[in-house]
């Protein structure tokens, strides 16, 4: 399988197929003719020593002092040098081949100014498995993800470290072994591969790709718990979203229906409570708001995506090039913090839901945390003490990053996104929110096998597949083991494919 790079249409599902799934990239004609062109323009310039930042000029406080002729070369690679500054274990692989796309469709619109050779290289190491090594930590979100950006470049350099078919090598001889020509860096083509927010974007997307796989967990534990707790389903109705009119909540709504379906529960043959605690009744609207969030934050991660993060940029038609700030990453930030928060959020309430499976006095009949012999077993008690402290961290870091900036470079980067803390700690939230979400789909299941009513289609596919690897909990058992079986179901997304495979996708009719 391949994706077509053109500048205008990529998609955080293109950055999942490359970052993860390992299909080729091609440049496209029209993106190829953009770049030389836009070189013909930046070679001009020079030749006609016209003042142009980054090229002939330091960079940052010291954009002021001009560059003479012999330095122009040599400055590429002392840029690559100092900015080579990261700190921390190496970043998973998959977030620098995204970053690496991300910049080669910035590249694609034929801004930027570079060479053709150093665009066509970095397709070239996308398409051969070819990664830098890159430090986690580094970038404040502006100029860019400079740091990481920058060893990414380094390779380009023959230089840095890189892995090649599962072994990490120095660049030079990475490249070698996947006959890749080393490019090094002219006038230009440095700042060209790291002037852009590229990584804290890239690691955005596929934090959101993940975040909608697990808030549709999110939802097939609400429907368990639904149906373990026989709380009143007529919350779901579709009139009461309707009227209100937010488009998450009626899609969050059909899928807790889409879940129960068939059981009877939804079908009314079980009697329930008028109005049940708002961590069940306002399940829909909860979960709905982080639906609406994720469609905002994907536009915007979208429109990063095929935007130009550059500085200068070259527009090549006025023959003109222009200083902004369009490496500034606070567009992707503010909103991605947005949706750390919510993923916080809905945790929160699943921790809820799991309580009230615990709790003989909220249950509606179930035992005392889910075990038969309460006193001398403790059933899933210690279950929820796991989940509880997940969550307590997850509110630490759903504090915004984006109010967190520090000056930097003299005070001429005065204000930066952070947007690296944004992506690192949603990271982080996200592997914790798979934790508390398996924690209640286990309990729900604990629950399920107390009852004996008919539970809905989605409901009870979920319980078969959580009983293939979680056994039902008759005598204490050490419960370790249990909790990371659940939290890699919900990673994997074993319990979600099962379930949309026989019903169908959870947001359609």
């Amino acid at each position: 399988m391949k994706v077509l790079i053109t500048g205008y249409n990529l998609n955080i599902k293109n950055l999942v197929d490359v970052a993860r799934d390992g299909y080729k990239v091609e440049l496209s004609q029209d993106s190829i003719d953009k770049i030389n062109s836009c070189r013909q323009l930046v070679d001009s310039k020079i030749k006609n020593g016209e003042i142009m930042y980054g090229i002939n000029t330091g960079i940052g406080e010291f954009s002021e002092t001009i560059l003479n002729p012999d330095q122009i070369k040599d400055f590429q690679k002392y840029l690559i040098y100092n900015h080579s500054a990261g700190i921390g274990d190496p970043a998973p692989i998959e977030h620098i081949r995204a970053a690496m796309l991300s910049r080669i469709n910035v590249h694609a619109k034929g801004m930027s100014g570079c060479r053709l050779v150093i665009t066509k290289t970095l397709v070239d190491m996308l398409n051969a498995g070819v990664t830098p090594q890159v430090c986690t930590k580094g970038s404040v979100g502006a100029c860019g993800d400079l740091a990481p950006m920058s060893q990414i470049a380094l390779v380009l350099l023959g230089e840095g470290k890189a892995y090649y078919k599962n072994e990490l090598l120095d660049g030079k001889t990475a490249l070698e072994k996947a006959g890749i020509e080393v490019p090094g860096l002219e006038a230009r083509d440095g700042l060209a591969v790291i002037n852009g927010s590229n990584l804290l974007t890239s690691m955005s997307g596929l934090f959101i790709n993940d975040t909608i796989n697990w808030i549709k967990h999110a939802e097939i534990a609400a429907a368990m718990s639904y149906d373990a707790l026989l709380a009143n389903p007529g919350p779901l109705n579709h009139l009461i979203h309707k009227v209100r009119g937010f488009s998450g909540a009626i899609k969050s709504a059909r899928s807790l229906r889409k879940n129960l379906h068939n059981g009877d529960l939804i079908e009314k043959r079980i009697k329930t409570k008028l109005q049940d605690a708002y961590s069940l009744r306002s399940t829909p609207q909860v979960i709905g708001a982080v639906i609406d969030t994720i469609e905002y934050c994907t536009k915007q991660v979208e429109i990063e995506l095929n935007g130009v993060g550059d500085n200068p940029i070259f527009f090549v038609e006025e023959g003109i090039q222009l200083s902004g700030a369009n490496f500034q990453g606070t567009p992707v930030s503010l909103p991605l913090d947005n949706l750390g928060a919510a993923v916080t959020m809905v945790s929160v309430l699943s921790e809820r839901r799991m309580n009230r499976l615990n709790n003989p006095a909220l249950s509606n009949g179930l035992p005392s945390f889910l075990t038969k012999g309460a006193g001398m077993f403790s059933g899933l008690m210690l279950s929820q003490y796991t989940a509880d402290m997940q969550i307590v961290e997850q509110r630490i870091l759903s504090a915004p990053a984006s109010i967190q900036s520090i000056p930097a470079a003299a005070d001429q980067e005065d204000f930066v996104s952070m947007g690296m803390n944004t992506a690192l700690k949603n990271n982080q939230i996200l592997d914790n929110a798979y934790g508390i979400l398996g924690i209640e789909l286990m309990a729900a299941a604990q629950a399920l096998d107390f009852r004996d009513h008919k539970f809905g289609d989605g409901v009870k596919i979920s319980k078969d597949v959580i009983r293939q690897y979680v056994e039902f909990l008759d005598i204490d058992r050490p419960l370790y083991e249990d909790h990371n079986t659940m939290k890699k179901l919900v990673k994997d997304c074993n319990i979600l494919n099962e379930v949309e495979s026989k019903i169908g996708s959870l947001y359609e009719e």
